[in-house]
């Protein structure tokens, strides 16, 4: 429990975020210019002690913290793992957190963890599925949750509307806000070779609150077309830059993380990446 004396951030600042990750600790510390906020995977800090959870515990005194969840399931055929949202429920309970997030996605089958986060068909039957599991969660954890747009490989010839549909009546039924992963939109639309500008031009801004910026690596498919992957073990690329410029120009400043969670370069490498967000947020405000 943090202690009564400690302030509650109740919201995200409209500034750069990063992925917090532990070797940064000292150096965040020192100096955290320009990051406003941290963020944090909700299922590496839902043990009992430990150096990771003291350190969150010292973070979260000076930045409003952002918990991101990996492995809830919420787009799963079946119920919700109760263990894992009680878990969930504790730690949002002691850090009192500024946001808490989750993917459109399933990575759960009968009693099986899949770790990969799998898309889904945008049909009335998902769409009632995934809003059951909502509802539950926001219920559990006593607030409002953002849902994060995939990253997709492939599109589902059942599905019965677009992904941006899909999302919006999910947050007009449920009231959960949303996260736009804008990396995300531009991998989904060169991989179905889609317009990344119309996607965000058609988003529902309004329930955003927060972007995520990231990296991904580039191959090919069978026949030699563009395939991108979903990485985050590199720099945002400049197209990714002048999305997410686009991105604020049409719904306004909003908190904004860098994600980097695999090959994790050294403090100054990422608040540079923070650097370059908020020079895209400065003129936004």
């Amino acid at each position: 429990m943090l202690d009564a004396r400690t302030p509650r951030f109740d919201r995200l600042p409209d500034a750069p975020g990063v992925g917090y990750k532990l070797q940064h600790f000292a150096a965040i510390q020192a100096d955290a210019r320009p990051v406003e906020w941290l963020e944090i995977h909700a299922e590496n800090y839902m043990g009992d002690g430990g150096r990771p959870l003291a350190q969150l515990r010292h973070l979260a005194e000076r930045f409003p913290i952002s918990v991101h969840g990996v492995g809830l399931s919420i787009g799963g055929e079946g119920r919700l793992d109760p263990d894992h949202l009680a878990r969930l429920s504790h730690l949002v309970g002691w850090l009192h957190p500024a946001s808490f997030s989750e993917h459109l996605a399933w990575s759960t089958h009968d009693s099986h963890f899949l770790n990969d986060l799998l898309p889904l068909p945008y049909t009335q039957a998902t769409l009632a599925r995934v809003c059951s599991h909502i509802d539950e969660v926001q219920d559990a954890l006593g607030r409002r949750m953002l849902l994060e747009n995939p990253s997709t490989y492939l599109a589902f010839v059942e599905s019965e509307m677009s992904e941006v549909e899909f999302l919006g009546e999910i947050a007009r039924r449920t009231g959960c806000g949303l996260l736009l992963d804008v990396n995300n939109v531009f991998v989904s639309a060169t991989n179905q070779q889609t317009d990344p500008y119309s996607y965000i031009d058609a988003f529902p801004h309004a329930h955003v609150g927060e972007i995520h910026l990231g990296g991904h690596d580039e191959d090919a498919d069978e026949t030699g077309a563009p395939l991108l992957i979903d990485s985050h073990g590199r720099e945002v690329v400049d197209p990714v830059w002048a999305l997410y410029a686009h991105t604020i120009a049409v719904g306004g400043r909003k908190p904004t993380l860098i994600e980097w969670d695999t090959d994790v370069p050294d403090w100054p490498v990422l608040a540079a990446e923070a650097e370059r967000a908020a020079a895209v947020l400065e003129p936004a405000g």
